[in-house]
């Protein structure tokens, strides 16, 4: 079983990503199981055709301790599993707890046990804080891989940038590894070429390029994955390749984060600050 963590700036696109992504997986007879590490709950909604999936921390506070995972576990399109792991009420206690005590639920309740054949577990992780409970599946190994959904704007990749050196720090005490750059592109000049070189200076590879596409807008609208909406559209194709790649990643690296300096110099070079 592969543990897969999505990380990137908030706002990015990983929500989007992961689901599409998973759409793939499971289209191609993958197993999966999907936690969301968003307080918001909003993780797996595509999956699930816009059906509200209860959070793990929901049912414990109207539940009790009383839970079994038919409780928490949804299955979506393709039969991935879907779990949402919520947060406190705004404004009290911790989001991150969220994420520790879900995960720590469903390793009681044997949902990664083998007789679950699971082939991947995806964890959606909220924004790009990389301490406290976000950082939980970095930090104790409930992920192996790091993805990074990234585009060619200055601050997606400054925070691009500062996930890989929360990865470089945990990995020294652990397995956890980069498998790559995911570029959601916003159609920024040179975009394809600049997150290539700074994949490159990261030591790690664009493991994807996924161009913009109003497709992906519509199928949201719609409750549903691009594969789900438009299953012949080419974006959910490139959905499909992204999964493909995925799948038959064997680059793992722990990352050399850039120097602010390189970082804006990288920006300049590809014509960003013009």
């Amino acid at each position: 079983m592969r543990k897969v963590a999505i990380y990137g700036k908030g706002g990015i696109g990983k929500s989007t990503t992961t689901q599409n992504t998973v759409a793939g997986l499971a289209e191609a007879g993958k197993k999966v199981m999907v936690v969301g590490c968003d307080p918001k709950a909003d993780s797996t909604r595509l999956l699930l055709g816009g059906l509200a999936q209860k959070s793990v921390l929901d049912t414990l506070r109207d539940e009790g301790e009383d839970v079994e995972l038919e409780d928490v576990a949804k299955a979506g399109f393709g039969e991935a599993v879907c779990v949402e792991s919520g947060g406190p009420e705004p404004g009290v206690g911790c989001a991150g707890r969220g994420i520790i005590t879900s995960i720590n639920l469903l390793e009681a309740l044997g949902a990664y046990e083998d007789d679950k054949e699971l082939d991947y577990v995806f964890y959606d992780v909220l924004g790009d804080v990389v301490c406290g409970g976000f950082a939980m599946p970095i930090r104790e190994g409930k992920a192996q891989e790091i993805y990074i959904v990234v585009s060619g704007e200055m601050m997606a990749m400054y925070a691009a940038n500062n996930i890989c050196k929360g990865i470089q720090k945990y990995a020294r005490a652990g397995g956890v590894r980069l498998g790559g750059l995911i570029c959601n592109s916003r159609k920024v000049d040179n975009e394809e070429e600049m997150i290539r070189a700074f994949a490159e200076k990261l030591g790690t590879q664009m493991l994807y390029f996924l161009p913009r596409d109003n497709v992906v807008q519509k199928a949201e609208i719609h409750r549903k994955t691009v594969i789900d909406y438009a299953p012949e559209h080419p974006q959910a194709g490139h959905y499909r390749n992204l999964a493909r790649a995925m799948d038959e990643n064997d680059m793992f690296v722990i990352p050399k984060p850039l120097p602010i300096p390189e970082l804006e110099k990288l920006l300049m070079d590809y014509g960003l600050f013009g």
